[in-house]
């Protein structure tokens, strides 16, 4: 059940995030990037405070997957700057 509530969160994740950086991908990029940028953030949470902040669905989690989620845009514009990201 564990996966299955952290790409839901994921998805949620992705589409704001992509709102907030106002991101010019498609929304399936957004949400995408959302899945993986909540992996990302739960994961530099745990080794830069060496807490896993990911437990459940709240707004801990919440904000954990969004900061990585807009990381994760923010790296991929860096890289496909003035290119489609897929």
């Amino acid at each position: 059940m564990g996966f299955i509530l952290w790409i839901v969160m994921g998805l949620i994740v992705g589409g704001v995030a992509g709102w907030v950086m106002r991101s010019s991908y498609p929304w399936y990029i957004d949400l995408l990037l959302g899945v993986v940028g909540a992996w990302l953030g739960g994961w530099l949470t745990s080794i830069f405070l060496g807490v896993d902040l990911t437990g459940g669905f709240n707004l801990t989690t919440f904000v954990v997957a969004l900061v990585g989620a807009i990381i994760l845009i923010f790296l991929s514009r860096l890289i496909f700057r003035g290119r489609s990201a897929l």
